[in-house]
């Protein structure tokens, strides 16, 4: 097939790539160290860009071409999905010698490390770091001009990330949250107003004033509480669209719904208190003599 793809990542790794579990292949075979320090040109392809490239065909022993150079595929990655809208399955692999021949030295150059144990993490970066100073040359007392980074420095942006985010998201549901409450009260206010002669019959048949608070009161929660479910059923449709039409996972757990639904009737509840007072505060005659 004469196809051209663009935006393909390659990646040129040396003989003890295979040690590390990001490298596999669910079709083929991945490249062996001898062949990777012959500088052989064999390359294993991402998923998606194999099947970008040979569609249904199989791909393996097919001769593609990157740059100028001509190479043998002898293996596909399996699929890994996307993180965050970036695909991970849009690569070639090809030995290290291979392609500083194609890009020559390059500025920017990622070195993974792997230790024995997690014990040894600690030693492993010092040794990385002394490594590093030699193959740079840097002196004694000067800086390290690379950066270093593990999972629990990546865990740790993500924490920082997801506390902010969450901080975030409080303000808002608590500003909406008043927001609602106001709105709330208001409606009941409107509807006090509107049946003052239905509340002073009441209380001129006998209706105690904490009959008349509950009456408003359970409307008001009532209202508050709708609007809770519609809320959460918009959040289970929302989770449903989220987990369909992207790779991350998105769901509504029953302990949130059952909190999201208490905190919207407490609210429905706190804002409703004042229009309930207010109606059985009214007086039964002067209510009545209202149109």
């Amino acid at each position: 097939r004469d196809v051209v793809i663009e935006s393909v990542g390659v990646q040129g790794v040396s003989r003890d790539y295979i040690n590390f579990s990001r490298f596999n292949a669910e079709r083929g075979r991945l490249i062996n160290p001898v062949e990777v320090d012959r500088d052989r040109p064999l390359t294993v392809l991402g998923w998606q860009t194999a099947d970008r490239l040979f569609g249904p065909v199989d791909p393996i022993d097919k001769v593609i071409r990157i740059g100028n150079v001509h190479f043998r595929v002898i293996g596909v990655s399996e699929k890994k999905g996307a993180v965050f809208g970036q695909s991970q399955d849009e690569f070639a692999i090809v030995p290290l010698g291979v392609f500083q021949k194609m890009f020559g030295a390059r500025p920017g150059l990622q070195i993974i490390v792997k230790p024995r144990t997690p014990e040894d993490l600690r030693a492993a970066m010092d040794d990385a770091t002394v490594a590093l100073r030699i193959q740079r040359r840097l002196r004694a007392a000067a800086d390290n001009n690379f950066g270093m980074f593990t999972s629990d420095t990546i865990l740790g942006i993500y924490e920082q990330a997801t506390r902010g985010i969450f901080a975030v998201l409080i303000g808002v549901v608590a500003l909406s949250l008043v927001v609602g409450g106001i709105v709330i009260m208001n409606i009941m206010l409107m509807v006090v107003s509107e049946r003052t002669r239905e509340i002073g019959l009441r209380k001129a048949l006998g209706a105690r004033r904490r009959d008349i608070v509950w009456q408003i009161l359970t409307e008001s929660v009532t209202l508050s509480t709708f609007g809770g479910l519609v809320g959460v059923g918009l959040g289970f449709l929302l989770a449903l669209v989220i987990s369909s039409a992207t790779p991350l996972p998105a769901s509504v757990q029953f302990w949130s719904v059952l909190i999201g639904i208490g905190i919207t009737a407490g609210v429905g509840l706190f804002f409703g208190m004042y229009p309930a007072m207010r109606a059985a505060a009214l007086d039964p005659i002067e209510a009545l003599r209202r149109e």
